[in-house]
């Protein structure tokens, strides 16, 4: 298993199988993600205590401003507990205390310290994927978080490549697809969001599978695309099912 940054300029050295190339995501469509962080929002929201706005406004005011710095400064659980510190400051229109830091940094702990649970189908899935194509880990975030969350997991040696980006975009996918010499008629990407993985792989001349999540990041939420001509965009409703397609 080769692991890459979006730095990194060599060219991959595990050959690509002569299957199809599979592309999926890891938060939210390999394992949990979302839900920590929802919980820890829940507690930032009652935390603040907004005399006037009610927790539904804390928490569309707290997602406009973590939509900004999430273009600047990135993702994972660090980028967030700045977010948290930033939002507190801004909605309580006071000096972040050093109790508030500690609660502050509670909540972002939390998400850290969460058990790493596998979505259902997804431990008996990858193997027999992996074992007609080649998959490749597409996420973005933390490196150096992201990949340890992918060694708690058990599942790395299921993906030929891993590759943790600092934003999935269509211009991403297009230079994976030059990366690793893939031909887009036979690349799937497959994962939980519209924004980041559907959409972008589409844009870019990929198929794609939609595998939704209960509990998609609010910022990840948008109307799915149409495929290219020749090219397709599967709704499936669990891991699972990618079975059906690809086994």
């Amino acid at each position: 298993m080769a692991i890459s940054s979006s730095s990194s300029t060599t060219a991959p050295t595990a050959p690509l199988l002569n299957g199809q190339v599979l592309m999926i995501d890891a938060d939210d469509t390999l394992w949990e993600n979302n839900i920590y962080f929802e919980r820890a929002i829940d507690r930032f929201i009652d935390l603040v205590a907004h005399p006037e706005m009610s927790p539904t406004e804390v928490r569309e005011a707290f997602d406009r401003l973590e939509a900004k710095r999430v273009k600047t400064h990135g993702y994972g659980t660090g980028a967030f507990h700045q977010s948290l510190i930033a939002g507190y400051a801004h909605l309580t229109g006071a000096e972040v205390t050093a109790d508030a830091h500690q609660h502050l940094a509670a909540c972002a702990g939390s998400i850290r310290d969460a058990e790493l649970t596998l979505l259902d189908g997804v431990f008996d899935t990858l193997p027999l994927l992996a074992a007609k194509h080649t998959l490749i880990l597409v996420t973005k975030g933390d490196h150096e978080e992201q990949t340890a969350k992918l060694a708690r997991s058990g599942l790395h040696q299921h993906f030929h490549h891993v590759e943790v980006l600092p934003e999935k975009h269509t211009a991403a996918y297009e230079a994976l697809l030059d990366r690793y010499g893939c031909d887009p008629a036979v690349t799937w990407m497959i994962g939980n969001s519209p924004r980041s993985d559907a959409n972008p792989a589409l844009a870019a001349g990929m198929h794609a599978v939609y595998v939704p999540h209960p509990s998609t990041w609010v910022l990840e939420r948008e109307a799915l695309g149409e495929p290219r001509h020749g090219r397709q965009l599967l709704h499936l409703s669990s891991f699972r099912e990618l079975l059906h397609h690809f086994a």
